[in-house]
């Protein structure tokens, strides 16, 4: 493979994924959006807002390592497809459940949506499979900032979506599921006939051509091997956390503001700022990650975590709600970014799809937990309190990335 060869082939991949990235984010980002509201309203259960994230995050953990195996034996296009027609199904069912006013229906549709959330999440590292270890953060930065088009587009969709179901004489919730299934449907068609070639087959080629390293371990390592690694660990708890901590306060914070008199378009607002730090400095986070390291990265995104934990309940003003959920979201992009970029640098490509997988189960796992306890600790405390949690919660990564940014700067030193 020449170097013309493999940057052409780069960029048709992660422009595919780009695309389908984007769309699929809208999708989610928009359900997400009112999900909690539609929980609430169709249970009339406060302490019941956060069993719809749960439910999707279930599904997630469900998938994610069956999808990791798929992937590496059969490839990462087909593994992204079968993903997309997920989300497809779980959006249409809900949108279903809305117009019945079935709050069991929408828990089915809900769990569906998981499923596809298990395996479209893996794409970052379907881009990350194009490139040599030194650029890997880039890789997987770039697909985490494609979401940004989606992700703030999601929730801007919401209120339009809305009044369009609303004309069409259906429930006003109705809309979000119903624009997300159409744009599951257009990522899934490009998927299939655009990504060309298939990322795994470029991991394999990279890989022959390309002397064995560092990072090299072969195949034969079970995941709890990996994970006795103190990188691996500092890599997971980095995911974990961050992604539990971001799910906590974002999961019922729709609901807060809806108890406190705010209208779909505030709701909107805040979600855009927040998916915005999600996912709009992504490109920056990956040149600083590979530049300065994932460990340090990861200890500045829990930083930045407890940051947007601190100011959420301050006030219930819309800018600073925003300005909470931007931090949230950011703390989140760096512990996400530079913890999939430092698990990657630890596995060789015969363990890239296992692990990885097994890996996105716990983290999903853990965010399912956090979205459950979101909507009970709403329910019996308050938001002050969620948020406390999170700060608490935050802590840890910062805590357990700092033996690796001390480890890293004594080899530089040396």
């Amino acid at each position: 493979m020449t170097i013309d060869n493999q940057a052409q082939i780069t960029r048709r991949i992660t422009a595919t994924l780009f695309a389908t990235q984007s769309m699929a984010s809208a999708a989610f980002i928009a359900n997400i959006t009112v999900g909690a509201i539609i929980g609430v309203e169709l249970s009339g259960q406060t302490a019941l807002a956060g069993l719809p994230s749960t439910l999707m995050q279930a599904g997630a953990a469900v998938m994610a390592y069956p999808a990791g195996r798929f992937m590496q034996r059969y490839g990462r296009r087909p593994g992204l497809g079968i993903g997309f027609l997920l989300g497809l199904v779980g959006l249409v069912i809900n949108g279903i459940a809305v117009v019945q006013g079935s709050f069991g229906t929408f828990l089915f549709g809900l769990f569906f949506l998981g499923l596809a959330r298990g395996i479209t999440d893996q794409s970052r590292y379907a881009a990350a499979d194009a490139v040599p270890l030194s650029q890997r953060a880039r890789a997987i930065s770039t697909v985490v900032f494609a979401s940004t088009v989606g992700a703030v587009g999601g929730p801007a969709l919401v209120d339009p979506l809305g009044k369009l179901a609303l004309s069409l004489g259906i429930p006003e919730l109705a809309g979000p599921m119903i624009g997300g299934a159409v744009l599951f449907a257009i990522a899934g068609a490009l998927i299939m006939l655009l990504l060309h070639p298939d990322p795994r087959s470029v991991a394999i080629r990279m890989a022959q051509d390309t002397p064995v390293g560092h990072a090299d371990h072969g195949p034969g390592r079970s995941m709890g091997e990996v994970l006795r690694t103190p990188v691996a660990r500092t890599a997971l708890t980095a995911m974990v956390l961050g992604q539990g901590v971001m799910v906590m306060v974002m999961g019922v914070t729709s609901v807060y503001m809806r108890q406190h008199g705010h209208e779909l378009g505030d709701i909107s607002l805040v979600f855009a700022a927040h998916t915005l730090g999600m996912f709009g400095l992504s490109m920056v986070t990956g040149t600083l990650a590979d530049r300065f390291g994932r460990p340090m990265m990861i200890a500045l995104g829990a930083l930045v975590l407890i940051a947007g934990s601190v100011l959420a309940p301050v006030s219930l003003l819309t800018p600073w709600l925003a300005l909470a959920l931007f931090l949230v979201g950011l703390g989140w992009n760096f512990c996400y970014i530079a913890g999939s970029s430092l698990l990657a640098d630890s596995l060789s490509a015969g363990e890239r799809g296992r692990v990885q997988g097994g890996a996105d189960l716990l983290i999903n796992l853990t965010s399912a937990i956090g979205s459950l306890s979101s909507g009970v600790i709403l329910g019996a405390a308050s938001y002050g309190v969620l948020c406390a949690i999170g700060v608490a919660l935050s802590l840890i990564p910062l805590f357990v990335a700092m033996p690796q940014i001390r480890a890293a700067r004594a080899a530089g030193a040396a």
